[in-house]
């Protein structure tokens, strides 16, 4: 699969998604760039925006298994990794896997679980293994968490920890469709929801050699010195209180060579680093106190922070 094929194959999978969710050209796009850097998504909207949708239409375009957890507050960790029983037939515990060992996991509004059920996503979404009784089961190998969370609902939440937070490589905004989009959507559920005869277009197969090949996306020396200056310049900005991490360095990186490969470059351009700087950096910052009592927001300091870090390198010295 060279990259031109990649980029055809991708934009299949972008094209069927499209099918269920209307005008978000970019989120889906940035949603397939997650998986092939087989990162996990947060995304973040209000109720009724199509998350689960999109969910379930990357499931369905891949040919992966989906389930779906719903965060309550009374949910167990045992309920999300599974649990051991014992069989008396047999005098032996028999593991009963949860709803994470699936390909696939949405987990809906994940910040009404308890901090402890939260944590038991930690592992997953880190080693890709859960351990129930001492014992550790693998994961599928390609595995993805979308997790949502309403943003404007505090009442009977648990914020998630900042621990948590940088385990997700990419957030993002769905947000509401304009008007002609949402006729749109009236007309493609007027008789039935247009997910139920959604088809696949892509195995999970040739994903996983996808997933592969991004790591074959070149990266310039002075790319990759414009990808560390500009996560830098988030630790020493005035109004953050703790700047993006190693790991948000990594996941731009990464980020940035899958987006190169989805436009059918095999080369990183500066331009790539600031298309994914926001989905990829906003939700690692913590804004210092005086700036959350200006409603500042940690996308508006990214912007800041690119436009203040200098770009010295043309197109030629990307390929080089």
């Amino acid at each position: 699969m060279d990259g031109t094929d990649l980029s055809q194959r991708v934009a299949k999978v972008v094209e069927n998604v499209e099918r269920v969710i209307f005008g978000k050209h970019h989120e889906v796009e940035m949603a397939i760039v997650a998986l092939l850097c087989r990162g996990h998504i947060l995304i973040e909207d209000v109720p009724g925006t199509g998350k689960t949708m999109l969910a379930k239409a990357l499931a369905r375009s891949l040919g992966c298994s989906f389930r779906r957890i719903q965060f309550t507050p009374d949910l167990l960790p045992s309920d999300v990794t599974g649990v051991a029983i014992y069989d008396q037939r047999t005098s032996s515990f028999e593991f009963r896997p949860g709803p994470v060992m699936s390909q696939i996991v949405l987990a809906d509004e994940i910040n009404r679980a308890t901090p402890k059920t939260q944590s038991s996503l930690l592992e997953a979404m880190e080693e890709r293994q859960v351990t129930v009784d001492g014992v550790t089961y693998r994961l599928p190998e390609l595995f993805l968490v979308m997790a949502t969370q309403n943003p404007i609902e505090y009442e009977g939440t648990f914020p998630l920890p900042e621990a948590q937070l940088d385990r997700f490589f990419l957030r993002l905004h769905l947000g509401y469709p304009d008007e002609d989009q949402e006729v749109a959507i009236l007309d493609a559920q007027r008789v039935q929801h247009p997910i139920e005869t959604l088809g696949q277009v892509l195995s999970a197969d040739d994903l996983l050699d996808a997933q592969r090949r991004i790591h074959d996306i070149h990266l310039a020396p002075a790319v990759k010195r414009y990808i560390v200056s500009v996560v830098s310049a988030t630790r020493s900005h005035p109004d953050v209180y703790l700047g993006a991490s190693p790991r948000g360095s990594l996941a731009l990186t990464r980020a940035s060579q899958a987006y190169a490969a989805v436009r059918g470059r095999d080369f990183v351009l500066p331009d790539d680093v600031k298309a994914l700087a926001v989905p990829t950096l906003s939700h690692r910052l913590i804004l210092q106190p005086q700036a959350r009592l200006k409603d500042l927001a940690t996308t508006t300091v990214i912007a800041e922070v690119l436009a203040s870090v200098p770009v010295e390198m043309s197109a030629a010295a990307a390929r080089a």
